[in-house]
């Protein structure tokens, strides 16, 4: 059975959140989705978040789970304040206890346990979620980040930052805990399902010659025409060109007030005696 999908570009940060449900039991998901952020003047808005609910509320579904496909470093995460308004779970990959473990040392986030229970589901390789009459199968697909994983629901795979449309190619590596090895052996795995899968991606970037931003590609089409990852690219090779590649890399704009947000499940910091919630920006850090 294929699920429906409902993909939301976020021009902000590049960020495509996804709405899947079943359509027969309405039973729904929401993957990757973002909370607004200023940085110019540190604003918050839930604007995009609550545009969701509109959504799910709209066609009559029933909210299951709020999935993570990793901790984001390009953008804040809602999923907090989406449990809150709807009481479902926020799922992540087990291996958040790693990123956890470098992201709350470096902010000195106290505040922070570094075993995932900021989160409310921790998935591994080959959990299976219910969702109505499909199925979330969890794939762990590491490299950009060791938590990264892949959820396959029915003929369809939210593979997060680990590729990208085939024009445009595959996800850094140069983060803490990254790995071009562990991607290029995650997005073997992943183009070895099902040619007819269709692949949806967290990111688009279109890359010259191409204006309207895109997040689904079937994996015939990233076998045949992936720039970096397509059907007899080596190990070797794509290790060297990722590897260079990440060389020339700036850091994402939102890496550090995302990442200490991210590890916490979305939720902000506790404020001070005085009421306030700050971000902290660790001078030479990264």
């Amino acid at each position: 059975m294929q699920p429906h999908v409902h993909g939301i570009f976020d021009a902000a940060t590049n960020t495509v959140t996804y709405v899947v449900h079943d359509p027969v039991s309405k039973a729904a998901a929401i993957i990757d989705p973002v909370l607004d952020f200023t940085p110019r003047n540190a604003r918050i808005s839930t604007a995009s978040a609550d545009a969701l609910l509109d959504h799910v509320a709209a066609a009559g579904l029933d909210l299951r789970y709020i999935l993570e496909t990793h901790a984001h470093a390009d953008h804040l995460s809602a999923a907090h304040h989406l449990r809150e308004k709807t009481g479902a779970p926020v799922v992540i990959g087990a291996h958040i206890t790693q990123v956890q473990a470098i992201f709350a040392d470096l902010f000195e986030a106290e505040d922070v346990a570094r075993d995932g229970s900021a989160f409310d589901i921790l998935v591994g390789e080959g959990d299976v979620l219910p969702l109505g009459n499909l199925a979330i199968r969890v794939m762990h697909t590491p490299g950009h980040t060791p938590a990264c994983v892949t959820y396959v629901i029915g003929d369809a795979a939210f593979v997060g930052d680990t590729v990208f449309m085939p024009d445009y190619g595959t996800a850094r590596t140069d983060f803490p805990g990254g790995n071009a090895t562990a991607l290029y052996r995650s997005i073997r795995r992943i183009l070895d399902l099902p040619a007819d899968v269709r692949i949806f991606t967290g990111h688009d970037y279109p890359p010259e010659g191409r204006a309207a931003p895109a997040w689904e590609a079937s994996v015939a089409a990233h076998r045949a025409a992936n720039i970096h990852m397509h059907d007899g690219v080596t190990e070797a090779d794509f290790v060297a060109m990722r590897e260079a590649r990440d060389k020339t890399l700036a850091a994402p704009l939102l890496i550090l007030p995302s990442l200490q947000v991210n590890i916490r499940a979305g939720q902000l910091p506790p404020a001070s005696p005085q009421g306030h919630v700050y971000l902290r920006l660790p001078v030479n850090a990264i």
